[in-house]
């Protein structure tokens, strides 16, 4: 078995608590104040366990503010939240961590310093139990061997050994995703992974993404629709801090009310 098939597969241990029924995700009434601005009002989300969905919309809608009250970074004003069926509405970014939540920030957060092998291996420590430890990895440890296989599932296995610093901006969004996935998520957040890519390196995320196991379900923000609808089971479309409208990325595509106000260059 391929590192790739080892990491799809997972093991036993991972299997049996990435396995999920119902929903993944569900957002009641969710809103945000910041003073006086609504950044967000009464958003109502439910993202099944294992679906991938893609939240689009102009500058400002929202978005982002949307996944930082998802993922503890803000608390939300009003509303609830729930992850796998329990209320993680108030709880800090750790705790929801601890129950499978992953995400990516628009900005990479990587030692540039260190390869691309210590970064993924440092990521798989910090959510295992010897986290705390400070012996160095012996030959066979288990955690190298998983971020190996992290590497391989992002296309990285040929710079495994080279400094961060020395990368391609594409590759630095690829080795930040990898860092998402350590740990067995059960659902992860990507935070526009898409932008300031070439063609190329846009193709190149799409196949990680719809490589990715069946168990671990996404959301993604993007503003290249190309890349959001082609890595989307379906779309939630956000505007002036609400969700407007939802479907599948065909009958998004195919909205006129979206084209208006999205591809047709609708107020931002």
């Amino acid at each position: 078995m391929s590192a790739a098939e080892s990491f799809a597969a997972g093991n036993a241990a991972e299997r049996l608590g990435a396995v999920s029924t119902g929903n993944a995700l569900e957002l009641r009434g969710v809103g945000k104040m910041f003073g006086a601005l609504a950044a967000i009002e009464d958003v109502t989300l439910t993202v099944r366990s294992g679906e991938r969905r893609a939240v689009l919309g102009s500058n400002g809608a929202g978005k982002t503010t949307l996944f930082n009250c998802i993922t503890g970074d803000f608390l939300p004003t009003t509303g609830t939240i729930r992850l796998f069926g329990e209320d993680v509405t108030r709880f800090p970014a750790y705790e929801r961590i601890r129950r499978g939540l992953r995400r990516t920030y628009q900005i990479s957060l990587l030692f540039n310093g260190l390869t691309v092998a210590d970064n993924v291996y440092l990521a798989c420590r910090g959510v295992s139990r010897g986290r705390f430890s400070f012996l160095r990895p012996r030959r066979g440890d288990t955690l190298v061997a998983r971020a190996d296989e992290l590497i391989e599932a992002v296309h990285l296995t040929a710079s495994r050994d080279t400094a961060v610093a020395n990368l391609s901006y594409g590759q630095q969004r690829q080795l930040e995703i990898a860092l998402a996935l350590a740990g067995a998520p059960r659902v992860v957040l990507f935070d526009e992974p898409a932008a300031g890519l070439s063609p190329t390196e846009r193709a190149e995320l799409v196949a990680i993404l719809n490589g990715l196991p069946e168990h671990i379900g996404y959301i993604i923000i993007e503003h290249d629709m190309d890349v959001a609808l082609r890595v989307a089971e379906r779309v939630s479309m956000m505007h002036n801090g609400r969700i407007f409208k939802e479907g599948t990325p065909e009958e998004i595509e195919n909205d006129p009310e979206v084209q208006e106000l999205y591809l047709g260059g609708g107020d931002e």
